[in-house]
């Protein structure tokens, strides 16, 4: 194969235009991004890649969220162009375009965790990623707690229980995600006081659930049963580490543990302060 050559290569910020090669490249490697997906990550934040004679052989993307925190994700190199150093070039192009000085989250895959590492980030927790190919819908008692569909008046009370739970306000990531959902439910205490809520994704190949955020195990995992009732087919959920109970009620519905990848960070030494109701992130490009 003829040597590539730097300069045929070039690394600029990628639109919407460019969604349908960002998908082909993602496919090439087996992950499931599609048209919808690529666009809210791209409407909450940035893509940067490297092009090559109009192809896309590369793409990292950049969230950044209201006030302490950035996260980089969808971080792909085409299997042709790898030793070219194009994974540290589009990872560092989207460190550079944070604010420079608050933190940066990422969730590694194994083959870029040693990159990271070179590069200052630090492993500072881990998520589980668990799959399902028929969920089996478990019995929750949970007294006056009561599950409704979200209206657009409650969207504000939603971004204010994520902040706690997550550790930084997402205020645009929050509403791209809900208008991309397949559902959004919302959990009410018996004052009918919001009190959770849980997203479901459609992607592909799998229906993704979260973010969940709830006050108790019990309450995310019935946020769990009623995303789920109506799906016939693979589900996807990664839960933050420190949910015990709420892992062993998804893995007796018949979840299936697949991996742990670490959570790096970059100019900070732990994640943001959280109140320990994440039960669910919306996904690892997400942190």
């Amino acid at each position: 194969m003829r040597k590539i050559k730097s300069k045929e290569i070039s690394l600029e910020r990628l639109y919407k235009n460019d969604i349908p090669c960002i998908i082909a490249l993602s496919q090439s490697i087996g992950w499931d991004y599609d048209y919808r997906e690529i666009s809210t990550v791209m409407s909450a934040g940035k893509v940067f890649g490297h092009k090559r004679n109009d192809h896309v052989v590369s793409c990292g993307a950049l969230i950044t969220y209201d006030t302490e925190l950035a996260s980089i994700g969808m971080i792909i190199v085409d299997q042709n162009h790898r030793g070219l150093g194009l994974g540290r070039q589009v990872t560092q192009v989207c460190v550079n375009n944070s604010t420079g000085i608050n933190p940066v989250m990422l969730i590694a895959t194994p083959e870029g965790k040693f990159l990271y590492e070179r590069m200052g980030f630090k492993i500072v927790d881990h998520v589980h990623k668990l799959l399902v190919d028929n969920y089996k819908k478990l019995a929750v008692t949970q007294e006056n707690h009561k599950v409704d569909r979200l209206r657009k008046n409650e969207i504000t009370k939603v971004i204010q229980l994520d902040q706690g739970a997550f550790g930084d306000s997402r205020s645009r990531f929050l509403r791209e995600r809900i208008n991309q959902s397949h559902e959004c439910l919302i959990l009410k205490d018996q004052k009918n006081e919001m009190i959770g809520y849980g997203l479901s994704v459609l992607g592909p190949v799998n229906l993704i659930l979260g973010p969940i955020v709830a006050p108790s195990s019990k309450a995310a995992s019935l946020l769990i049963n009623e995303l789920s009732k109506n799906h016939n087919g693979k589900l996807r959920i990664d839960v933050p580490s420190g949910q015990d109970d709420f892992l062993h009620f998804l893995k007796a519905a018949g979840f299936d543990q697949v991996s742990q990848p670490p959570i790096m960070m970059l100019n900070a030494e732990s994640i943001p302060k959280r109140n320990n109701h994440l039960y669910g992130i919306a996904a690892q490009v997400f942190g």
